[in-house]
C-alpha cells in the first residue's frame, strides 16, 4: 500500500527527536477528558486546592478528618482536577510564506520554504498533542479564514488536519490581525492557541489581537518564522526582488545602499513584537529557516518543561 502524501510532513527522523516530548499547558485550561493539564474545575485529583464545607451526598472520603478532629465541623477536600488541553492551530498561508532561502534547512534534498518550515512544524504538533489526549483544531488563511477545523480529540484528527495542512499552499496577501480578532471570537473555549506565521503585518495590530486572544483567556504560542536572509539581506550587486504577494510586482534594488537601514528596520519590528508578548505572558519562539525544523522544535519543547516544572 502507498505511503499517503500527507506522512511526508512526518519523516521518521523527526519523530526519532521529538516523539517523546510533551507540549504541556502552562495555565489552567477547560477540557471534556482526563488529561495532562490543571483544569479550572475541582475534582478528585493529586493537588490539593481548598476546603469546604460538608453537605449531605459528599462523598464520605473526601472528608478531613483531621480538621474534624481540631474543630468538630465537617470538612472535604476538593482537588484541582487534571484535563486534557484544547489547542488550535493558526497557520499563515499568504504569499510571503512561499519564499525560500539559500540558506534554508534542507529535508530529503530539497531546500524548506517559510511556509514548507511550518506545515512540518504544524504536522509534528497534531501528532505530539493528539498523542497526549489533547483536542486540536486547525486554521489556515492569507486575506481570509481558508479552512477551519475545530478542535477534536480522537486519533484520526491526526489525518485530518495533516490532511488539510499538505493540500494547503501559500498565495495571497497577509491580514493578519484581522484573521487572529476573528479567531478569537470562534474559538469556543481557554486552551492554547498556537499562531505559525512570518508577522508579515503592523506590529501594533498583531499585538492588539494578540491580546484579543489573551482577554478571552488563551494561552498563545508564537512561532515567528523567518529566513536568514530576511533577517540579514546578505544580497551582493543590483538585485531585482519579487513580491510574492502582489504577483507581477518587481522591485529593482542595490543592497548595499539599504541594508543597514532594512536590518535596522527588522531588529526593530522584532524587539516590539518580543516585547509585545513578554508583557502580555505569550510564549515568543522565532524561527529561522536555517535550523532544521525538528531541532529548533525539540529545544523550544525542553526549554518549556524545564520552566514548566
Amino acid at each position: 500500500m502507498a505511503t499517503p502524501a500527507y506522512m511526508r510532513l512526518l519523516p521518521g527522523q523527526t519523530l526519532a527527536t521529538v516523539g517523546r516530548l510533551e507540549l504541556i499547558a502552562r495555565g489552567v485550561v477547560e477540557g471534556f477528558v482526563a488529561g495532562k493539564h490543571r483544569s479550572p474545575h475541582k475534582g478528585f485529583s493529586v493537588e490539593f486546592a481548598e476546603h469546604r464545607q460538608y453537605v449531605p451526598g459528599d462523598d464520605l472520603r473526601s472528608l478531613d478528618w483531621r480538621v474534624l478532629a481540631r474543630k468538630d465541623r465537617y470538612y472535604v477536600k476538593q482537588y484541582v482536577e487534571e484535563t486534557n488541553l484544547r489547542a488550535t492551530l493558526l497557520l499563515d498561508a499568504s504569499g510571503s510564506m512561499a519564499y525560500c532561502g539559500e540558506r534554508a534547512a534542507e529535508l530529503e534534498g530539497r531546500r524548506l520554504s517559510k511556509f514548507a518550515y511550518a506545515q512540518h512544524l504544524a504536522a509534528v504538533l497534531t501528532y505530539l498533542l493528539v498523542g497526549q489526549q489533547d483536542a486540536v483544531g486547525l486554521v489556515t488563511f492569507d486575506t481570509r479564514r481558508r479552512c477551519y477545523q475545530p478542535a477534536r480529540c480522537r486519533a484520526s484528527q491526526v489525518r485530518v488536519i495533516l490532511e488539510e495542512v499538505e493540500r494547503t499552499a501559500p498565495g495571497g496577501e497577509t491580514a493578519l490581525a484581522e484573521i487572529l480578532h476573528d479567531v478569537a471570537e470562534r474559538v469556543p473555549r481557554r486552551g492554547l492557541v498556537i499562531v505559525l506565521s512570518d508577522l508579515f503585518d503592523d506590529a501594533t495590530a498583531i499585538l492588539n489581537a494578540l491580546h484579543h486572544f489573551r482577554h478571552r483567556r488563551h494561552e498563545v504560542l508564537l512561532f515567528h518564522i523567518l529566513a536568514e536572509e530576511e533577517l540579514s539581506f546578505p544580497f551582493e550587486g543590483f538585485t531585482r526582488f519579487r513580491d510574492l504577494e502582489r504577483p507581477g510586482e518587481r522591485y529593482d534594488v542595490d543592497p548595499h545602499t539599504i541594508r543597514a537601514s532594512y536590518v535596522d528596520t527588522v531588529h526593530r519590528f522584532l524587539r516590539t513584537i518580543e516585547s509585545g508578548c513578554g508583557r502580555m505572558k505569550i510564549d515568543y519562539v522565532p524561527m529561522n529557516t536555517q535550523t532544521p525544523f525538528d531541532r529548533a522544535l525539540a529545544d523550544y519543547l525542553g526549554r518549556r518543561r524545564a520552566a514548566t516544572h
